[in-house]
């Protein structure tokens, strides 16, 4: 969320459930906010970025992803994926642990 535009994007969508700290939403360049998509207030508490922690998160993030309105939201994602390039926007710093990874594996049908 924090690296500038590139025309090479295609549809940019941010999957956090807050706003960045420190991004202007006019500065954003964003398709869309899709809150739907992002872990619950209690999973992400839960989580607290533990690498520990990460498998169980991504078992549980799953499971929430094929709840309503999580569902719904996927489905979107995968319309903008499916006309072009799609990326996925977030502030979380590891990436690799983090639920952006799931979802990526997720939409990419693993």
């Amino acid at each position: 969320m924090y690296e500038e535009p590139e025309a090479a994007d295609g549809a940019r969508v941010l999957v956090d459930r807050l706003w960045p700290r420190g991004v202007a939403k006019e500065a954003a360049h964003l398709d869309e906010w899709c809150k739907d998509v992002a872990p619950s207030k209690e999973l992400r508490t839960w989580y607290g970025h533990r690498s520990e922690r990460y498998a169980e998160f991504a078992r549980r993030y799953r499971h929430e992803l094929a709840g309503s309105p999580a569902r719904e939201a996927l489905g979107r994602l995968r319309e903008y994926a499916a006309a072009g390039p799609l990326t996925l926007l977030t502030a979380t710093k590891s990436v690799e642990e983090s639920h952006l990874a799931v979802l990526a594996e997720v939409l990419e049908g693993e």
